[in-house]
C-alpha cells in the first residue's frame, strides 16, 4: 500500500571521471542512480526512490542526514 503524505530524503550526488552522475539516497539501502545531465538525475533519482520504498514497504531508516566532509590525507 502507498503512503499519501510526501516524504523528503537527503541525495548524495557525485560525478564520476566520464562525467555520469550518480546519486545515493543514504535513507534508503541500494538506493542509487546514474545519468547524464542533473536534469535527468533529478527524474532518475525519483523514480529509484519510489521503487525502493515499494519494494521495502518498511520505509527509510530513522537517522538524520548531518554532511559531507572532504578529508585530504
Amino acid at each position: 500500500m502507498r503512503k499519501t503524505g510526501k516524504q523528503e530524503f537527503s541525495v548524495i550526488v557525485e560525478r564520476d571521471d566520464e562525467g555520469y552522475y550518480i546519486a545515493s539516497v543514504p535513507a534508503l539501502l541500494g538506493c542509487h542512480t546514474q545519468a547524464r545531465s542533473l536534469d535527468k538525475l533529478v527524474v532518475r533519482v525519483r523514480e529509484a526512490i519510489e521503487l525502493c520504498l515499494e519494494v521495502d514497504g518498511s520505509g527509510p531508516a530513522s537517522f538524520e542526514f548531518v554532511g559531507v566532509q572532504r578529508i585530504t590525507v
